[in-house]
C-alpha cells in the first residue's frame, strides 16, 4: 500500500526565471550519456568536444562543469539557461525532487532557496507534480 503524500492537495510554485536554482555553492548537475549527446548536438559540437569542455566525471557518473569562481552552471547566462530546450532531467524536474517533497519542512527549506515556492504562487496539482517528476 502506498502512503498518502502530504502534498496530495498540491503545492504552490511558479518559476520566476530568477536563475537561483542554477547558482550557488559547488554541486553537481548530473547528466546521462543521452543528455550529453542531445546537448552537444544542440550546441553543434561533437560529443567528445562537448565532454572535454563541459563535462566532468564524478565516480561512475557525469556532471556538467560549473564556473570556477561563482559555481554557477556553465550554461547560465544573464539569468537564462542557454540550453533550456535540452537541459538535463535534474533541471527539468526542479523543484519536484524527492528530497524537497519528503516533508513539509523540506519543502519550506527549498522555499528559502527558491523564490517561486511561495504562498502567492499558483497551486500545482498532485497529478501535475507527478508528471513533472517523470520528465
Amino acid at each position: 500500500m502506498t502512503a498518502e503524500k502530504w502534498y496530495k492537495g498540491g503545492l504552490r510554485f511558479a518559476c520566476t526565471e530568477c536563475g537561483g536554482c542554477c547558482t550557488g555553492g559547488p554541486g553537481y548537475v548530473w547528466v546521462t550519456p543521452e543528455e550529453i549527446e542531445a546537448i552537444a548536438t544542440f550546441l553543434n559540437l561533437s560529443v567528445e568536444q562537448f565532454s572535454r569542455q563541459y563535462v566532468r566525471r564524478v565516480g561512475q557518473r557525469y556532471s556538467l562543469t560549473e564556473r570556477k569562481t561563482s559555481y554557477d552552471c556553465i550554461f547560465l547566462k544573464e539569468k537564462r539557461c542557454t540550453i533550456y530546450p535540452h537541459r538535463p532531467k535534474q533541471c527539468r524536474t526542479f523543484p519536484w525532487w524527492d528530497e524537497n517533497l519528503k516533508t513539509p519542512e523540506s519543502w519550506k527549506t527549498a522555499a528559502k532557496e527558491c523564490e517561486g515556492i511561495c504562498d502567492t504562487a499558483p497551486l500545482v496539482s498532485l497529478k501535475t507534480i507527478e508528471e513533472k517528476q517523470e520528465k
